[in-house]
């Protein structure tokens, strides 16, 4: 687990507050993040997550899946006029559609903190460059547009894909908080990431190498991966 020396702890830091997120428009070479609407946005999500695979896409998440399509409607609806989490959808350049969500959320602008989560991938977008890209785009506007100093990301202790996801995106292992919360009955161990500014630099060099179309073969092969960049 990371240490933080005393020197470190007495540093002076800028007090100026961070922004908030207002309505993101982050564009990429592959995707787009956008503010969940859900009059555009419903039916694609709930096509893309209600379908074989839905119990495992919603397994780790508060919420969900959703008995029916209105239910889910409802749902996005009150997403979409939260102010913590700010709910985000992902959007497919090259067809338009929607294939997942994000949110930022637990906005602390004083301490210029934010986390990133509620991520929800559908099966077209699940380990795909797209993918990465939305992780790359969401911390990039966290860092270079609204001035925060810590990103952080959290999942269930028990969710091993997200934990490994996080890693990979060069986030930072902290520690595991016991009995966190209660989520959908059960208790839950919360495993804590982050990325700090001084860190940025480097994670956005590695993102940027690797999302580069050189970077993969004719098949769509990785030639090196994330980790080996970084």
């Amino acid at each position: 687990m990371p240490q933080m020396s005393e020197d470190k702890a007495f540093v002076p830091v800028d007090t100026t507050p961070a922004k908030r997120p207002r309505k993101p428009q982050l564009k990429g070479d592959r995707i787009s993040v956008v503010s969940l609407d859900p009059a555009a946005h419903t039916d694609d999500l709930y096509e893309g997550t209600h379908g074989e695979h839905k119990e495992e896409l919603w397994r780790y998440l508060g919420e969900g899946p959703f008995p029916d399509r209105e239910s889910f409607r409802a749902a996005m609806e009150k997403k979409a006029a939260s102010e913590d989490p700010i709910f985000l959808a992902i959007v497919d350049n090259g067809t338009g559609r929607v294939v997942g969500t994000a949110s930022y959320l637990r906005v602390e602008p004083v301490h210029r903190v934010i986390e990133v989560g509620w991520i929800l991938y559908t099966p077209h977008l699940q380990r795909t460059p797209a993918a990465t890209e939305v992780m790359y785009l969401m911390a990039k506007h966290v860092f270079e547009d609204l001035g925060y100093r810590r990103y952080e990301w959290k999942c269930d202790a028990l969710n091993a894909p997200s934990r490994r996801a996080a890693l990979r995106l060069g986030f930072t292992f902290e520690g595991i908080f016991r009995q966190h919360m209660i989520v959908k009955g059960r208790n839950r161990d919360t495993a804590w990431f982050s990325i700090l500014d001084s860190e940025w630099p480097s994670r956005k060099r590695a993102f940027e190498r690797w999302l580069s179309p050189e970077n993969f073969d004719a098949d769509g092969r990785q030639r090196a991966s994330l980790a080996e960049l970084r």
